[in-house]
């Protein structure tokens, strides 16, 4: 049974900043937080030069004390691979970076992504956006209503897709405006947001920012993007339980990154506790090849393999689907898993 956490109402907002603002940037405080002597990843910290380092404590407080390969640990650490140039890994792995309006791509047919904020709570060390020219993509007002026009003079869009950086980085005062301007256009159905940010800080779940979506005319739908079972903790099990009841979607999408999650028991484990949290597994995302990397790379034929031993121990609604998102293409590509018999 989740432990029964009470929620502070009223000063949630300023909490999920000030965690914000107190997130570790440098991996020597860090890995004197997690009692983790510091010397043998010395060489490695210079990665930062590439990729600033950010990790919010609420995430920190969720690695073991102690142990320097900790799955979560693993994915914040800046090490001496980031500096590996390696053939095929590069700095626009999904041809992102020329858009169709600055913060707005129209890489699907139906879907439109937004680029709310270009910041993150949390800087990954395989985020596939690591170079992503976010300058470039910081609409202004008037930026902001060309983005709009352009949805709206689009009906073949019924869905918007919020993301980043992290869309949930915007206020909740911010979003009201968006969310309001997304509303009034008829052809919308959906709003969807794709975040981090409440895996690594669960107050960003604000009681407001539901009540926003909750309201909305549009379905709401919230993915997640948690990669091991240890990110689901009972806090924030118990706080997406009252968005769940509020009627938004809850969905996952993983990343298969090696030594983090690429063993079959770990997948299992997350997909049952995501569906213990009300969320359901969505999609299992082979890495993009984005340059810096490459050491998190799993080889198509071990992911096969696991996707194999998932199917034979999860219901199959409890296995996410293997995927490969390719540049230019209309949709994520399932990868065949070779599974089907030969028939005499």
């Amino acid at each position: 049974m989740l432990a029964i956490i009470p929620l502070k109402q009223g000063n949630l907002h300023i909490n999920w900043q000030k965690e914000l603002g107190q997130a570790f940037t440098s991996p020597e405080q860090l890995l004197g937080y997690l009692k983790i002597d510091a010397a043998p990843w010395q060489a490695g910290f210079a990665a930062r030069r590439l990729f600033p380092m950010r990790v919010p404590r609420p995430f920190a407080d969720k690695m073991v004390k102690g142990d320097a390969q900790d799955p979560l640990l693993r994915q914040v650490l800046p090490l001496g691979e980031e500096f590996a140039e390696v053939p095929g890994f590069v700095t626009d792995p999904l041809d992102e970076h020329d858009s169709a309006l600055p913060g707005l791509l129209h890489k699907y047919r139906s879907r439109v992504l937004l680029v709310v904020r270009g910041g993150c709570a949390i800087n990954c060390r395989y985020c596939f956006r690591r170079h992503f020219p976010y300058a470039e993509n910081s609409p202004d007002q008037a930026g902001w209503q060309a983005a709009l026009a352009y949805i709206t003079t689009h009906p073949e869009i019924n869905e918007v897709i919020l993301s980043g950086g992290d869309p949930l980085m915007a206020k909740d005062n911010h979003l009201a405006r968006l969310f309001e301007e997304l509303a009034a256009i008829p052809h919308l159905k959906r709003l969807r947001i794709h975040t981090r940010l409440p895996v690594v800080i669960p107050a960003r779940l604000t009681d407001e920012l539901r009540e926003l979506l909750s309201t909305s005319r549009l379905q709401a739908v919230m993915v997640l993007h948690i990669n091991h079972a240890n990110e689901l903790d009972d806090e924030l099990s118990q706080r997406l339980n009252s968005w769940r009841q509020a009627g938004i979607t809850l969905l996952n999408q993983s990343v298969l990154l090696a030594g983090v999650n690429d063993d079959a028991d770990t997948l299992c484990e997350l997909s049952e506790r995501l569906f213990s949290a009300g969320i359901l597994p969505y999609y299992l995302h082979q890495l993009d090849k984005v340059a810096g990397a490459a050491h998190f790379a799993v080889e198509d034929t071990k992911a096969k393999a696991l996707m194999a031993e998932l199917l034979a121990q999860l219901p199959g609604f409890l296995v996410p689907k293997l995927v490969r998102e390719i540049g230019g293409e209309a949709n994520k590509t399932p990868i065949d898993l070779g599974l089907e018999p030969t028939l005499s």
